[in-house]
């Protein structure tokens, strides 16, 4: 059977949100659209409601933790910060909506750490979906408020903090060991000569990021891919499955680059993500073998002390 998901849909205007407990991403949008009120006929697009990643791989909802939020789109609609509704009106009916559900109170300026750590209490398996900027955010948390949003000990936080920063290194020593890999070749391969092309392609990688954003990625997402080395390394999950989602042709648009290098780009953080998912099944599958084999262990036990107990 299935394993049931909770979770929240909201329609873009994100007046309401009605909470739902589905096995798939096909019954989300069944029962989301019509808790909504969307004809049955009409296309559903389902994205994350907090930054718009599109939802449309059964693998990838599996993998979201409990309690996730969606938005449901129409064909003609497109997502957008909750700021930019209303003039801002969509922001303050969010939050005094999320009191109203979850039954506690949020305060401006929530910080973004939370959510992360909340990520983490429901399943610790989420840090490899992280980015590196989140996995940072929770190691510059104090470890007393971070152990109190876990509810773990100081001492069980603190090597969750240790364990995320040894993460942050190896992805750093993975990006220096690549590079080097790289240099090593590149040196054997042109043996002193001058290649135009390439002196172009890196002058093209030094040239000004544009910080605005395009195509629902923010500035510091866009600096990152433009000017990053491995940026798939970089980026947190939705990230990835953002620049899966729109394309070659999309990509090409907003980075300015040809077909071959956003193709590069794009099938890299295909790989990274298919990459985390994997990881992150393996885990599950891991956890739930320890979980069986460690049940049967227990009854033989007790049936023993039982059979101790008649004999004496």
């Amino acid at each position: 059977m299935a394993e049931v998901k909770a979770c929240k849909v909201c329609n873009i205007s994100r007046h309401k949100y009605y909470g739902l407990a589905v096995t798939s991403l096909d019954q989300l949008k069944i029962k989301g659209g019509e808790a909504l009120g969307f004809s049955p006929s009409e296309s559903v697009t389902v994205v994350l409601e907090d930054d718009g990643t599109i939802v449309e791989d059964e693998a990838y909802f599996l993998c979201l933790p409990a309690n996730t939020k969606f938005m449901l789109l129409h064909a003609n609609e497109i997502w957008m910060h909750s700021h930019q509704v209303d003039g801002g009106t969509a922001q303050s009916c969010r939050k005094s909506t999320d009191v109203e559900v979850d039954g506690k109170d949020e305060v401006d300026g929530f910080e973004s750490w939370r959510s992360l750590a909340e990520q983490l209490r429901q399943d610790l398996a989420s840090i490899i979906l992280m980015s590196e900027a989140d996995l940072q955010s929770l190691i510059d948390v104090p470890c007393s408020d971070l152990a109190a949003a876990l509810d773990f000990s100081q001492q069980k936080t603190q090597v969750l903090q240790d364990t995320l920063q040894r993460m942050l290194d190896r992805r750093e020593e993975e990006r220096q060991s690549k590079d080097l890999l790289r240099l090593y070749l590149k040196a054997i391969e042109q043996e002193g000569t001058w290649d135009p092309q390439e002196q172009s392609a890196r002058l093209d990688e030094t040239d000004g990021v544009q910080v605005e954003a395009a195509a629902g990625f923010s500035s510091t997402t866009l600096m990152v891919l433009k000017d990053k080395k491995y940026p798939e390394t970089r980026l947190s999950n939705e990230e990835l499955q953002m620049v899966a989602g729109h394309g070659v042709e999309v990509m090409m648009e907003v980075l300015g680059w040809d077909g071959e290098r956003t193709s590069a780009l794009v099938q890299a953080c295909e790989s990274e993500l298919s990459k985390r998912l994997q990881r992150v099944q393996g885990l599950q599958s891991l956890n739930a073998q320890n979980q069986s084999t460690s049940q049967p262990h227990t009854e033989r036990e007790t049936r023993a002390k039982r059979r101790k107990t008649h004999t004496h």
